[in-house]
């Protein structure tokens, strides 16, 4: 088993008037070394690069949800590490696979910037 997480395009939690079919809706995640770029429509954001002087940007509303390993998407995918805290190490909960912009896309930009959901 593992986790598989679906960044919303909800920024208030509170639009959001039920449960989700699968999983639960988590808020209150921030990124570091990176920006969440939302999505049109029903379309999913992804990572962009970020901003100057915007050191934690908020991330939309998450859908966690459980599935097994061999049914989780990998491909064009950035392994995000998730902490409790910005002291990173001894605070990790989980690996969050965050969606790029494409899957060509080189996620070794995002271990170079130093990325995680705080």
């Amino acid at each position: 088993m593992c986790l598989q997480t679906d960044v919303t395009n909800t920024v208030n939690y509170q639009d959001i008037g039920k449960y989700p079919e699968d999983g639960m809706y988590i808020h209150g995640y921030f990124l570091e070394g990176a920006k969440w770029d939302l999505g049109r429509g029903s379309e999913q954001g992804y990572l962009v690069e970020m901003e100057l002087k915007d050191l934690h940007p908020p991330l939309p509303v998450v859908n966690v949800i459980a599935k097994l390993k061999e049914n989780r998407p990998t491909v064009g995918f950035y392994e995000c590490p998730v902490y409790a805290t910005t002291a990173r190490g001894p605070t990790y909960i989980f690996t969050a696979y965050m969606k790029m912009e494409s899957e060509d896309y080189d996620f070794k930009l995002w271990i170079l910037a130093g990325v995680a959901l705080l």
